[in-house]
C-alpha cells in the first residue's frame, strides 16, 4: 500500500546514509524501522481486560469510602448541608 511521508532534511539525510551503508533501499530501511519501533509498543500496550480495568482503578482510586452505595442518600444530604453552611 503506498504511503507518502514528508521528511525534514536531517531525517532524509539519515535515511539516505543508512540505506547506503546497509546497501538496501530506503523503502526497506523505512519498513524495518517501523517494524522495530511499532512492534514492541503494540505488545506493551495490548492488555487483558483485567489489566485494562486495574490500570484505570489505580489511576482513579475513588473516594476511599466503602459505604457510598449503601449510604449514598445520607452522604449526599450531609454534603449539601455542608455546602449550604459554607455559603451562609
Amino acid at each position: 500500500m503506498p504511503v507518502s511521508v514528508r521528511l525534514d532534511e536531517e531525517t532524509e539525510e539519515l535515511l539516505k546514509e543508512t540505506s547506503r551503508l546497509l546497501g538496501i533501499t530506503k523503502t526497506k530501511v523505512i519498513r524495518e524501522s517501523i517494524k522495530q519501533y511499532c512492534s514492541p509498543l503494540i505488545k506493551e500496550k495490548k492488555q487483558t481486560l483485567y489489566g485494562f480495568i486495574k490500570e484505570r482503578i489505580d489511576k482513579w482510586p475513588g473516594s476511599g469510602r466503602g459505604d457510598l452505595a449503601i449510604r449514598h442518600e445520607e452522604i449526599l444530604r450531609e454534603m449539601l448541608k455542608e455546602k449550604h453552611r459554607r455559603r451562609s
